[in-house]
């Protein structure tokens, strides 16, 4: 049974792959400064529920873009699983090949997305993942990690709004009935959520064409939901595309 772990800045996404398919999948809030012990009473706890246990586990593929995390998570599993984890960056073998300025610069998750996307489709592909940041990566045949692109992520852009303004509030992420606002919360909800189907459809355009007009997008991320069953752009929607991502890292890797 593997387990493949993706720590992000707001959530921790992680599930268990065994006998070809995903069993189990969760998705909880980062705790930068959380202790070891505290993530083991907890990954324990949800393993519990589904009647199985940290020792089931025979492998474990970590990527994280939250450097304490990363160390904690690492210690904890060490200890509960009694396997090295897989962490994904220099020097393992991804199967595509980083062809930006600086490499390193490149998340370990949006490499994993790539991968996935990569194999999943097996030409040019846009991997569009709603998360914290909102990012494109571009992804070329025959595997090539080209560059990508950051926005702010939707809850980002509305966190904005309500700690820089005086009298707009936080709301809920969800399409309004129209894009013209008649109160406050309908008229963020159209700003932010419609805004945003214009900037993800321009930045795909922009990219398909720079890689020859003919790339598929796939969408993922915690709040792919809003956005992408509002647009025509997309080929697929893979809420857990980095985990299968890690997944094949994993394999490749073994």
């Amino acid at each position: 049974m593997l387990l493949a772990i993706d720590v992000g800045n707001t959530n921790i996404a992680f599930g268990l792959h065994t006998q070809g398919r995903w069993t189990n999948h969760w998705r909880i809030r980062t705790v930068p400064d959380q202790m070891p012990d505290e993530y083991a009473v907890l990954f324990r706890d949800l393993l519990r529920d589904e009647g199985l246990r940290m020792t089931d586990i025979h492998r474990v593929v970590l990527c994280s873009v939250v450097p304490p995390l990363t160390d904690s998570l690492s210690e904890m599993l060490r200890r509960q699983v009694g396997q090295e984890p897989l962490i994904v960056g220099p020097g393992i073998r991804t199967g595509i090949r980083i062809r930006t300025d600086n490499p390193s610069e490149v998340g370990a998750d949006l490499v994993a997305n790539a991968v996935a996307a990569y194999a999943l489709f097996q030409t040019h592909c846009i991997v569009v993942d709603f998360g914290t940041a909102l990012t494109f990566t571009a992804v070329a045949e025959p595997g090539d990690l080209l560059g990508v692109a950051i926005a702010p992520g939707l809850n980002s852009a509305a966190a904005a709004l309500s700690s820089n303004t005086a009298q707009l509030p936080r709301v809920r992420l969800i399409p309004p009935t129209t894009a013209i606002g008649r109160n406050t919360a309908h008229s963020i909800q159209s700003g932010v959520v419609y805004g945003y189907i214009g900037l993800v459809e321009a930045l795909i355009t922009r990219i398909r064409a720079e890689l020859g007009g003919t790339a598929k997008a796939v969408a993922t991320g915690g709040l792919a939901r809003v956005i992408a069953p509002l647009t025509d752009e997309f080929s697929a929607i893979e809420p857990w595309l980095t985990l299968d991502g890690l997944r094949i890292i994993s394999e490749r890797n073994a």
